[in-house]
This record gives C-alpha cells, structure tokens and sequence, in this order.
C-alpha cells in the first residue's frame, strides 16, 4: 500500500538509517525520495504521489512545524501519512504537530520495531480511505441504478 515515501532530515546519514529501518519494517518494495529541509520534502511531495513522509523537526530553511503548517494548509497535501521521528520536542509542541495532521511522533533513536508498528498503524489508515472510496464509489453506483430505474 505505501509505494512512494518521502524522507526528510538535513542529515543523509540519518536519512539512510531511516530508510534502512523503513525496508527491514517491511518497505523494501517503496521508492524512496530524500529531502534535505522541509521545502525540499513538500517539492517532492507534489513532484510524486507520496504515501508516507518521514520527516525530523530541525532542519534549515523550513523546519518540520513549518512544513507541517504547508501539508495541512494544502488541499493536495493533507492527509498524507506523516511520521516525526525527533529527539526534541515538548508536549506543547506535541500537542501542535497531531493539530496539523501528524500520524505519529516517534522518539530518537528509532529502530525497524517501532516502525514496523508506525507503518502498521499508517497502513491501518491508508486501507481505511482505500475502503472510505470504495463506499463513496458504490453509493454512486447505487444512485445511478435507482436513478435509471
């Protein structure tokens, strides 16, 4: 279900632990496509079809509040599956990341368990909009059979 995933850290070698952590949870099929700031990511996110964004807070250029405040503001953006994985962080801070859309608020150091239950959790989310659509499309169906009638 998660095909294209969009890693953004201003450390490459934290994004290649991540994506090596994301391919032994189970997304060694997943195309990955790195961002080295928020602005970055969200160019990505709309160069492609993103399943899934990983994303540290601190970062230059656009941090990781600020790119959420992006995806929450764009109607092509939110909704998208968002993992922070960060070692700051206050409650408060928190608090305002799941506000702006964030699935799930992962501490440093991560490792492949706690995202493999990150990316159950996202697949649990993405196959409740996949069902979301189907119902959507065979109530129309169901619309237009009464309608014909």
């Amino acid at each position: 279900m998660i095909k294209n995933v969009v890693i953004a850290d201003d450390s490459a070698l934290a994004r290649m632990f991540i994506r090596r952590c994301l391919e032994i949870a189970g997304l060694g099929d997943a195309n990955f496509f790195e961002a080295s700031d928020g602005s970055e990511a969200i160019k990505r996110m709309k160069d492609i079809k993103a399943d899934l964004l990983v994303t540290d807070l601190t970062m230059p250029n656009m941090n990781g509040i600020e790119l959420m405040r992006k995806i929450s503001a764009s109607p092509r953006l939110s909704g998208t599956p968002v993992l922070v994985v960060t070692s700051a962080g206050n409650e408060e801070q928190r608090k305002e990341l799941m506000e702006l859309g964030v699935t799930k608020i992962l501490s440093k150091p991560i490792s492949p368990p706690i995202l493999i239950e990150a990316i159950q959790h996202v697949n649990d989310i993405l196959k409740g909009k996949m069902e979301e659509n189907d119902n959507e499309t065979d109530g129309e169906a169901a619309d237009t059979e009464q309608t014909a009638g």
